[in-house]
């Protein structure tokens, strides 16, 4: 029997959709769906799942949605701004992609909206991710996120063309905010931020069908071509990240026989096509990094020289801490730990790196490579008191308790 999480995950853009074509109040539809989804909780498993659970929450968010159109002094006016949006957003989503899933990517991309907050509302939109999740994806508290979406639904609602499609000056900027959607929604799903499961399989699947869809509606953008690449190859490794119990094993442990290799082919494949079509982005760039990582036969065989030469190219086109520390990890790789920690440096002070676990993850990592075993514990220890990744939190404490300079529990839990 389908369960009730899956079901929301697989059809909420679709459901939330449907409503979107009946009413332009964003907030209200995605209550109506909530509430579909808690009568699914409720009656599915005493019922059974319907033989199409997209039409049954249609139908039942549909009428929770009308019920709240019907209720209260608004009605009246309700009805008439209803009636008027209606034709509009029917006749403007004509030009979207003939896929509800990509109508909901491209309208929540909304003009009006901050590029993270066209994001965080597509995560909630489309993903089905809640709140935290999103949170943790933006390395930003909850709270901060709940007001960041509030604000991009308020600031929707009080645009005079809130669903229109894009237009032509702004498609190349919501087909961005779309692929970026994606990438974060299999970062999700990659390496969980909190809980005792390092990986959500659901999420990740979520995003490569999302990859696909996109990828179909715009075959020639080599951007999209190298988001889905990106994927395939990550994803082709989830089978050797973990061991039976769940817990890490890093990517030069890991058994490679284990890892799907006709999904690095043909992200090999996609990518080789996209890179010479023009202009190269970030997307194609992080799949030429993780083709490198995915053809190498051994963890030995990897060639880090052109990694580091790649993640250059990365940083001058998109700049970020997170480009600078992958940076200084693969310099660790390929010039020795000590090159490594020098680029390491200056990324301890970052605001919001060095809140996390992992700067100082690769710190400890380069440290125990640069024979400094005590400061490698230390830093070990830090990183694991600052990740809510049940999973993370025993793969650096047992690497902390393998340097055998002072006593750690592996199965300890830190909290922050």
């Amino acid at each position: 029997m389908t369960r009730v999480g899956d079901g929301w995950r697989q059809h909420s853009a679709d459901v939330l959709a449907a409503l979107l074509r009946r009413s332009n109040d964003f907030g209200a539809c995605e209550d109506a769906v909530q509430e579909a989804l808690l009568a699914a909780a409720e009656q599915w498993p005493r019922d059974g799942t319907p033989e199409d659970p997209k039409a049954w929450l249609v139908r039942v968010a549909s009428r929770r949605l009308i019920d709240a159109q019907r209720s209260g002094d608004a009605r009246e006016r309700r009805e008439s701004a209803e009636g008027r949006s209606a034709a509009r957003l029917s006749a403007s989503t004509q030009a979207l992609p003939d896929d509800d899933t990509l109508r909901m990517c491209m309208l929540c991309a909304h003009p009006d909206c901050s590029d993270a907050s066209r994001v965080a509302l597509t995560l909630r939109a489309v993903a089905g991710l809640s709140t935290a999740q999103i949170a943790a994806c933006f390395l930003v508290p909850e709270a901060t996120m709940a007001q960041r979406i509030s604000r991009a639904k308020a600031t929707i609602r009080a645009s005079p063309a809130p669903f229109a499609p894009p237009t032509p000056e702004d498609a190349v900027t919501r087909l961005h905010a779309v692929r970026h959607v994606v990438y974060l929604v299999f970062t999700a799903g990659h390496t969980t931020a909190a809980g005792d499961h390092l990986v959500d399989v659901d999420l990740q699947h979520e995003a490569v069908r999302l990859a696909e869809r996109l990828h179909r509606a715009v075959p020639h953008d080599p951007e999209t071509a190298g988001l889905l690449a990106l994927l395939l190859i990550d994803h082709a490794r989830a089978a050797a990240r973990q061991d039976a119990a769940g817990d890490l094993i890093p990517l030069d442990e890991q058994d490679r026989a284990l890892w799907d290799h006709a999904a690095i082919a043909r992200g090999v494949r996609l990518v080789e096509g996209a890179l010479p079509k023009g202009a190269v982005g970030p997307f194609q760039l992080q799949a030429a990094i993780a083709a490198v990582h995915g053809e190498a036969t051994t963890a030995a065989a990897t060639d880090w020289a052109q990694i580091v030469v790649l993640y250059r190219m990365l940083a001058r086109i998109a700049p970020s801490p997170v480009v600078e520390l992958n940076l200084a990890a693969a310099v660790g790789m390929a010039a020795g730990a000590d090159a490594g920690l020098t680029s390491l440096g200056p990324l301890l002070e970052d605001p919001v790196l060095g809140r996390g676990h992992r700067v100082h993850a690769v710190r400890a990592h380069l440290l125990e490579r640069a024979g400094r075993e005590a400061e490698a514990q230390e830093a070990y220890l830090v990183a694991a008191s600052r990740t809510q990744s049940i999973p993370e939190q025993r793969y650096l404490n047992r690497r902390a308790g393998a340097l055998g300079r002072l006593p750690v529990r592996p199965d300890s839990r830190v909290t922050r």
